[in-house]
């Protein structure tokens, strides 16, 4: 390992250092993941030296390349927002339509989502610019509690309910064991709400899991991520998570445990 740094100024600069790829990921270019390939394949370059091994660190003085392209250091910035239905969980749409950093435009940080939303689906939705911080969270092995309710068409019997519970067979595979509460029902209408808690983040999985029972859920929104809410929001608002916050959700990711509320 060698340091980006003169000896002069190392007693100053030594506790600003940090590897790399941890620079790359917090500028929203990849995850440290990805940063660690391009650093590799020698597409990387500090103060215009090529780089292709790994645990270099650099201070805040140094220039950092990526194919060229010069890496622009933002302060990393985290942020709970409230996503209205009909909005896109992306920063940008081939069809015209709004996404999510629509409703961020003052920001200059670049920032991104962390996982998705469907189109049709509300609610609590982080994003971020430090790819590090979003790989953790997306990655699979973490499991980290997501609370959706949804309204179905369809008031599911027990039995059906338990099948969720103990993990229904999807297209994609088995999912995991999922928490269900039956919050009210309408025999009138036939329709119920129901509470469901995963950990897992496949694509529209919460519709697929009712769909798997007979259920159309025509409404859906996700209420809860780990210990963080929508207290106070309203669609279209978001907020900075603190640093605090932040912790939290580092050390339950790297735990492995479920957030219990």
């Amino acid at each position: 390992m060698y340091l980006f740094v003169e000896k002069s100024k190392m007693s100053d600069e030594v506790k600003m250092m940090e590897r790399l790829q941890k620079v790359i990921a917090h500028a929203g270019i990849a995850s440290r993941r990805k940063a660690e390939e391009l650093i590799l394949q020698g597409k990387v370059k500090v103060n215009g030296k090529i780089v292709t091994e790994l645990g270099v660190k650099v201070g805040p003085q140094d220039k950092i390349e990526v194919d060229s392209i010069p890496v622009e250091r933002e302060e990393p910035v985290y942020y709970l927002f409230y996503k209205p239905r009909g909005v896109i969980s992306s920063v940008k749409d081939d069809k015209g339509r709004k996404v999510v950093t629509d409703f961020f435009k003052e920001l200059r940080q670049r920032i991104y989502p962390i996982g998705r939303l469907d189109y049709d689906t509300s609610g609590l939705l982080l994003l971020t610019n430090d790819g590090d911080f979003a790989n953790l969270l997306m990655h699979p092995r973490y499991e980290i509690d997501k609370v959706y309710v949804a309204k179905v068409k369809g008031i599911p019997r027990r039995e059906q309910l338990k099948q969720l519970e103990k993990g229904i067979m999807l297209e994609d595979g088995m999912t995991a064991p999922a928490k269900v509460k039956m919050l009210s029902l309408d025999k009138r209408k036939k329709t119920a709400i129901i509470e469901v808690r995963i950990h897992e983040g496949r694509n529209r999985q919460v519709r697929r899991m009712f769909e798997a029972i007979g259920c159309q859920v025509t409404k859906l929104k996700r209420e809860r991520y780990a210990f963080l809410d929508l207290k106070g929001l309203n669609p279209g608002d978001y907020r900075e998570l603190t640093p605090h916050e932040v912790k939290q959700l580092r050390a339950l990711a790297l735990s492995g445990e479920h957030a219990r509320v």
